[in-house]
């Protein structure tokens, strides 16, 4: 019955997950609210609210769980990818962590623990899946064949999804963080009353720079014309921007399950919380045929649940790693 400790700090969340025998037990998360006045995260100060954060994440994920640090089996961490800083943090506590409980590491791929969340929980896709994994940095859909054999079909070209709506966001005059902002304002809006253009790149992959070009255009020029135009027409602006980002990730699945003949279809990443997008593949689920299969909440933006899910399974596979390992700010799959 191993009892993994699992710790994320790939950007700006500090956070701590104990799992017990492929079971989450706890998933503490402290949030950094100090980048709301500077728009976005700054890799400096995010650093240095992890080293705040850390030991107490640490230490209310073993109250909550009800486990001492004499019970933990293994500390599973996120290598990479993400901000430098903010990952030294994660992997030195982990590193000192296992030093001074004579313990192994196991070192995780931040991206594939977002794919690997789907299996905390009962309800759990069957091996081969698709899973379109978008957070604010990544865009990729990825064939996934076994636990850690996985395959990147479709990826962004250039900016990811997840970016897309944060430039939205700026654009609008939104605060930081902006796309919780925008999924609230297109719960009140009409998806259809502007169009925005539909990237067309070949094959399974993305391209947002465009989108994000026209969205601009679209904004600047009917400003000059009426300099109240986003205030009075918030609402619609998010919900017709957030149904063409939608789509556009939606239509590449589509058109993969097809070309690949399957089924068990899953999203992932910090974005797959976004209302709009739940939605669409829930809908085209239907329209298809497939099981769809979507995190909790909790479990879509970054945390450390899905470290601790992803370190148990690479337990079960004596797959460890040495007080050697570095952080990655770019890792492969």
């Amino acid at each position: 019955m191993p009892v993994i400790l699992g710790i994320e700090s790939s950007c700006d969340e500090t956070s701590a997950s104990v799992c017990v025998d492929g079971v989450i037990m706890s998933n503490v998360i402290a949030n950094q609210t100090i980048h709301e006045a500077y728009g976005g995260v700054v890799p400096e100060l995010a650093s240095r609210v992890h080293q705040q954060n850390i030991v107490p994440a640490v230490q209310q994920a073993l109250l909550n769980a009800k486990v001492s640090k004499n019970d933990i089996d293994a500390v599973a961490f996120t290598r990479g990818p993400g901000l430098l800083g903010s990952l030294l943090v994660g992997v030195s506590f982990a590193k000192a962590f296992a030093l001074a409980k004579g313990i192994p590491l196991i070192d995780i791929n931040h991206m594939q623990a977002h794919i690997l969340a789907h299996f905390i929980g009962d309800k759990n896709p069957s091996f081969p899946f698709l899973c379109l994994t978008v957070s604010g940095g990544h865009t990729q859909i990825v064939l996934v064949k076994d636990y850690f054999d996985m395959e990147i079909i479709g990826q962004t070209l250039d900016d990811a999804a997840g970016e897309a709506m944060d430039k939205t966001s700026k654009i609008l005059g939104l605060p930081y963080p902006g796309g919780p902002l925008i999924d609230k304002y297109a719960r009140q809006g009409n998806p259809d009353a502007y169009k925005f253009p539909e990237p067309q790149i070949p094959g399974y992959d993305f391209s947002f720079s465009g989108l994000k070009t026209s969205i601009l255009y679209f904004i600047r020029d009917n400003v000059a014309q009426n300099p109240d135009f986003v205030s009075q027409n918030m609402a619609d602006i998010c919900a017709s921007v957030e149904k063409r980002i939608a789509t556009i990730l939606l239509n590449k699945l589509q058109k993969a399950a097809q070309a690949y003949g399957i089924k068990d279809i899953a999203l992932a990443g910090g974005v797959s919380a976004n209302t709009g997008l739940r939605l669409g593949l829930q809908a085209m689920a239907e329209q298809n045929g497939w099981n769809s299969f979507i995190p909790k909440m909790e479990y879509c933006t970054d945390n450390a649940a899905m470290i601790a899910i992803a370190g148990y399974h690479k337990y079960l596979k004596g797959e460890f790693i040495g007080q050697d390992v570095a952080p990655m700010a770019r890792m492969a799959f």
